[in-house]
């Protein structure tokens, strides 16, 4: 883990309420997935270049037009006014100060018009109420999100103990439950009824992001949900070449999962990713220091890895390709 997230998690644990530090950490069943997540990328092995000219560094990407700084993102976590007075609003304000994207849950302690300040990307579920899912991604169209990420993997709530003990939202009105029925159509649905790009969140598969292409995603996050759906699903970073390589430059591939150190970032750039997401990180930093800490947090990753590629010899993410790394075993 690098020292900054560290020192981050470290305070966090300092001025949270126990039972909102246990809501954050807290995975499904006996917590495998959430215990596996940063040593999976442990077993990921880097073979450097030589000689290549890395005089200057570029972290830079493009993202549905919108050019960013980093590749190191700000990923969709619930409730951020458990972590600090401006919850949302002052996560928003660091991502944007380190030139990066925020995916702003539909769960948000804020309504969603007031957060954006940056870039930003709306992050749904498929409720049982269809229209009310509809209407919550029009409305984030409408505040200029510039994409949807639907969330594929919670059809249910996992089992995660403790976290009964955090109400979010009081009494759930009639339809926001998610629906276990929904399909591959929900996607073409936010595409039509925003005319956003949609991304699938929680793909693990190789033939899942195929059908999520072939549906009209416009791309896939490779994700377990932190570990908070279902126990011993696979850890990300042994996923994230399956899916990269059916993919296979049709659309963006994004990551999150047990991502504590630029070299981490490296490892999943090389093994197919276009970008990660934060998310514990993201919390333990806005909880520590606000919106300083939030970008503190996504500047100490993306200085590690622009260190990482120039040791590497890589001068460009373009140039992080996927013989730069092996599987240690």
């Amino acid at each position: 883990m690098h020292p900054v997230l560290s020192a981050q998690l470290a305070e966090a644990a300092r001025v949270l309420p126990e039972p909102v530090r246990q809501y954050y950490a807290g995975g499904a069943g006996d917590q495998l997935t959430v215990g596996e997540a940063e040593q999976a990328w442990w077993q990921v092995r880097l073979r450097p270049r030589v000689l290549r000219d890395v005089s200057r560094i570029d972290t830079g990407l493009d993202l549905f037009g919108v050019r960013l700084k980093t590749p190191v993102l700000t990923g969709p976590t619930a409730a951020h006014g458990l972590a600090h007075p401006d919850g949302e609003i002052a996560t928003a304000r660091g991502t944007a100060s380190a030139g990066s994207l925020l995916v702003l849950s539909s769960r948000s302690s804020r309504p969603l018009e007031q957060v954006p300040v940056g870039p930003w990307w709306f992050q749904a579920y498929v409720l049982c109420d269809r229209q009310l899912t509809l209407e919550l991604a029009v409305r984030a169209a409408a505040a200029g999100a510039g994409a949807v990420v639907l969330t594929g993997d919670t059809p249910y709530l996992g089992d995660r103990p403790g976290a009964t003990r955090i109400d979010l939202h009081g009494a759930a009105p009639p339809g926001s439950e998610q629906d276990p029925s929904a399909g591959l159509e929900v996607i073409d649905q936010l595409r039509t009824a925003t005319g956003l790009p949609v991304l699938v969140k929680g793909v693990l598969r190789g033939d899942d992001a195929d059908a999520c292409l072939s549906a009209g995603a416009a791309g896939v996050v490779v994700s377990n949900h932190g570990g908070r759906q279902l126990d011993r699903a696979v850890a990300t970073a042994a996923a994230l070449a399956e899916v990269a390589a059916v993919v296979a430059g049709r659309g963006p591939v994004l990551v999150d999962g047990g991502i504590r150190s630029g070299l981490d970032v490296l490892c999943a750039l090389a093994l197919g990713a276009d970008a990660v997401l934060l998310g514990r990180p993201i919390l333990w930093a806005l909880a520590a220091g606000g919106a300083a800490g939030v970008e503190q947090c996504l500047r100490a990753l993306t200085d590690d890895l622009a260190a990482g590629m120039g040791l590497a010899g890589a001068s460009s993410l373009a140039r992080v390709t996927s013989d730069l790394v092996e599987r240690h075993h």
